[in-house]
């Protein structure tokens, strides 16, 4: 009999639609002659199974089964999580698919928690020489003292939730008088806010997973040039963006932007695909400086994705990549 995967999307962020259609572009991608592929959406007001004919079936959270359209028990194999956000970005549902004894697609708990969180993962990340912005962290209920932060990070400035994805709750704040607001706007998306120096510079990105039998893979990087302010909502999903894959860059810059993504990727000790964002700047030689913006451990995987992209750019299919990871921990 096939195996059984559930594809995992929704979640409770902002960019729950968001994940639904990196589910459906991962669907389109998972081999059906290996495997009998469902989604599974996750959100507060309750887990439902898609069926065919957009029937849905409620998931019994005990042990992750549900009926299929013919009333039969379905209980999956393997999980593929691609929410962008709480409670599959976070590890919360690692937590629970580790209860449960079923594989699933992301790295663990501990990583999934640290990478969510960007003040702690710049941290870490610093202690192993890696260049992150200068940054502060304010949290819920706490007062803020805007000159203070302004005095650390100078202006402009990024203001962001501090957990979750960079698509909602984000201001590129230009003014002392609009701190404060912008700090009011990233807590309604998340109860800690990060104040993050801006940067100058060529943003890029760049994916890579590891398997136990093929291997670590860095794929070609990604060129972003956004024609908004900065790249937020609209340059994501809203084609207001240029994406240049491979990246044009200099042949030792591209290098050492791969080197750094596998590098990162093992000092996590992390699994399945990731996306590392990163900013170009220039020291005073004129030399690149690779800075790095943010971990993506559940990336988006609609057909116009930063991945996929790179996939195809690399010369790979996206069915054989999922094959691999899938099986890395299936099989």
């Amino acid at each position: 009999m096939k195996k059984v995967i559930a594809i995992v999307a929704g979640g409770d962020s902002s960019e729950h639609d968001v994940s639904l259609r990196s589910a459906a572009g991962i669907d389109s991608w998972i081999d059906k002659e290996l495997y009998d592929v469902y989604i599974v959406e996750v959100s507060h007001s309750g887990w439902v199974a898609h069926l065919p004919g957009d029937k849905r079936s409620p998931v019994y959270r005990h042990n992750f089964s549900f009926k299929d359209e013919w009333g039969r028990d379905i209980k999956p194999d393997y999980a593929y999580i691609t929410i962008h956000g709480t409670p599959g970005e976070d590890g919360t549902l690692q937590g629970y698919f580790d209860l449960l004894n079923i594989p699933y697609s992301t790295s663990g708990v501990l990583v999934e928690s640290l990478t969510f969180n960007k003040f702690a993962l710049n941290q870490f990340l610093r202690s192993f020489g890696v260049k992150v912005a200068d940054d502060v962290l304010v949290r819920k209920g706490q007062e803020v003292d805007d000159r203070q932060i302004v005095d650390k990070v100078g202006l402009p400035c990024f203001v962001k939730p501090n957990g979750g994805g960079s698509s909602f709750g984000v201001t590129h704040c230009k003014t002392l008088e609009g701190l404060l607001p912008a700090i009011g706007k990233a807590l309604e998306e998340c109860d800690e806010v990060l104040v993050e120096r801006e940067m100058k510079g060529v943003e890029i990105t760049d994916g890579a997973y590891r398997t136990k039998a093929g291997g670590m893979h860095v794929f070609p990087v990604t060129e972003v040039v956004p024609k908004t302010d900065f790249f937020d909502y609209d340059a994501k999903y809203n084609g207001m963006v240029e994406e240049i894959t491979p990246a044009r860059l200099p042949e030792d810059t591209t290098r050492r932007v791969q080197q750094l993504t596998a590098a990162i990727y093992d000092i996590l000790g992390a699994s399945g695909i990731i996306r590392i964002d990163y900013i170009l700047t220039k020291n005073e030689a004129g030399d690149d400086v690779i800075n790095l913006l943010e971990i993506n451990t559940t990336p988006g995987m609609t057909a116009t994705s930063f991945i996929p992209q790179q996939v195809k750019a690399a010369g790979m299919e996206m069915k054989e990549v999922l094959n691999e990871i899938i099986a890395d921990k299936l099989l």
